[in-house]
């Protein structure tokens, strides 16, 4: 076989491999959805513009644990890893075992973990792999068909397992998620995005630290994400959580 037959071979060897590997990652998750539909947001993975404008608020140089709810295939997972300081960990938490599986036979990165288990049980999990909290935590679940009382213990779990200042990232069709957030999370940013099938809404919520900066009465609460039309959410001078703490009142 001569040179410019053996690069035409291994060109299509390669072209072969890479659509075995995207058909084969298309089957996992469909397969995945039609199994457990309640379970999984949706049918098609996400565009690469809702990983990009749900990330965007991230704090990546202090973010030493990022965790996902629902990896699914693993859609957000390289964009993470991407993004992750060396030293940094992602854990991705799913109940399907088909995912778990996948991602544990196609990621190999040592700062990536794929646990068996319900996002409601982050707090246990994030122990057992030794860190204290979490900084970000993601999720793409579709709260509005969980299971009774599934979406709202989810909600609170998360809120105590973050770190103060760290962010409850969400993505859904619908908006009842924002509901089950604004019970736990004092201050939420939304936006929309509709280059995704279908289009989705988008929620951040910020655990707010009660160490705010304070300048003149007033608490300035920093808005970071680029999405959203409002840049500052100005706060009487006391927030709630610390009212006790400094003997004011809001």
């Amino acid at each position: 076989m001569n040179d410019t037959n053996q690069f035409a071979a291994g060109r299509d060897r390669s072209l072969r491999e890479r659509t075995g590997r995207l058909l084969g990652q298309w089957g996992v998750f469909a397969r995945g959805f039609l199994e457990h539909p309640r379970m999984v947001g949706s049918v098609i993975p996400s565009s690469r513009f809702t990983i990009e404008k749900m990330l965007a608020p991230v704090d990546w140089d202090s973010c030493k644990l990022f965790v996902e709810y629902g990896p699914g295939v693993g859609t957000f997972c390289e964009p993470v890893l991407e993004r992750l300081r060396a030293d940094g960990a992602l854990i991705v938490i799913d109940t399907n075992p088909l995912y778990i599986d996948y991602l544990r036979r196609t990621i190999h990165d040592p700062r990536f973990t794929a646990v068996l288990g319900s996002a409601a049980d982050v707090e246990r999990i994030v122990a057992e792999h030794g860190h204290d909290a979490a900084d970000y935590v993601l999720s793409g679940l579709p709260f509005s068909t969980l299971p009774a009382g599934v979406g709202p213990a989810i909600a609170a779990a998360t809120h105590r397992v973050l770190r103060p200042g760290g962010a409850f990232l969400v993505y859904q069709f619908s908006k009842r998620a924002r509901d089950f957030m604004a019970k736990h999370f004092d201050h939420i940013d939304s936006g929309y995005e509709w280059r995704n099938v279908l289009p989705c809404e988008l929620f951040w919520g910020w655990k707010l630290d009660e160490d705010v900066v304070y300048a003149e009465g007033i608490v300035s609460l920093v808005n970071i994400h680029p999405y959203n039309h409002l840049q500052f959410a100005w706060l009487p001078m006391v927030h709630p959580h610390c009212a006790a703490r400094t003997g004011s009142s809001t």
